[in-house]
């Protein structure tokens, strides 16, 4: 297995086989808390306009969005796996633009699969990616707003790889390394109320779900779907 590290938009665009884009904080743990409170799917969106135009009067779906880190207006939530979580997402489409893992999403159009990277999920994606058997893995660190390194999302690609080549990796000190890193210092900033301190936690929970998250790409409107580990 061929396993090759990328970063942001462009990385996402050169990306092959089997294809992680990888969103700690906070795109895809928010994603993978949804499906847990019972979301039916979620429609990853590129753009500003096209999350608000996708069935705009439609009360079974909902929006889920940020630029900077801040919720965005016309949007239910922002991009918060602590707001999710209080929320009833039971049934509901929800349509999910960011600054970063959605971007990846939507520009990974050469590769093969696309799957959500998170640490929540991590193990249950890896175990996917292994029961496929793939010649190529692309794992797409998607940092800050696409443009910066984070080492949350470093630490996830670490993890994954470790993960598909069978290697040990010290998931106890994920936590603490990641609380003493420069990426939660917005949590800890009461400047950056849209940051609170439990979307850090809930993003830390390394393999809390059993299932992926995979981008079916049938039809107009791509969307996630979750796969259970076998």
């Amino acid at each position: 297995m061929k396993i090759t590290k990328l970063d942001f938009v462009e990385g996402a665009k050169s990306a092959r086989g089997i294809t992680v884009i990888i969103d700690v904080f906070r795109a895809f743990t928010t994603a993978c808390y949804a499906f847990e409170g019972g979301a039916e799917k979620i429609i990853p969106a590129g753009s500003l306009e096209s999350a608000l135009g996708y069935q705009p009067d439609n009360p079974e779906v909902l929006r889920v969005g940020e630029r900077h880190g801040q919720k965005l207006p016309g949007f239910d939530f922002g991009n918060s796996p602590t707001e999710i979580v209080a929320a009833d997402v039971r049934g509901k489409t929800l349509v999910q633009t960011t600054h970063s893992g959605t971007q990846g999403m939507v520009n990974a159009k050469d590769a093969d699969e696309i799957l959500t990277g998170a640490l929540v999920n991590a193990k249950a994606t890896a175990d996917y990616i292994r029961r496929c058997q793939p010649a190529e893995v692309s794992l797409v660190r998607m940092g800050w707003t696409a443009t910066t390194r984070t080492g949350e999302d470093d630490l996830c690609a670490e993890y994954l790889e470790a993960l598909l080549l069978d290697k040990p990796f010290d998931t106890d000190s994920l936590r603490d390394t990641l609380y003493n890193d420069p990426c939660a210092d917005r949590f800890k900033d009461p400047e950056q109320p849209w940051s609170p301190m439990a979307d850090f936690e809930l993003c830390c929970q390394a393999d809390q779900f059993d299932f992926a998250l995979r981008l079916n790409r049938n039809g107009a409107f791509p969307y996630l779907e979750k796969i259970p580990t076998l």
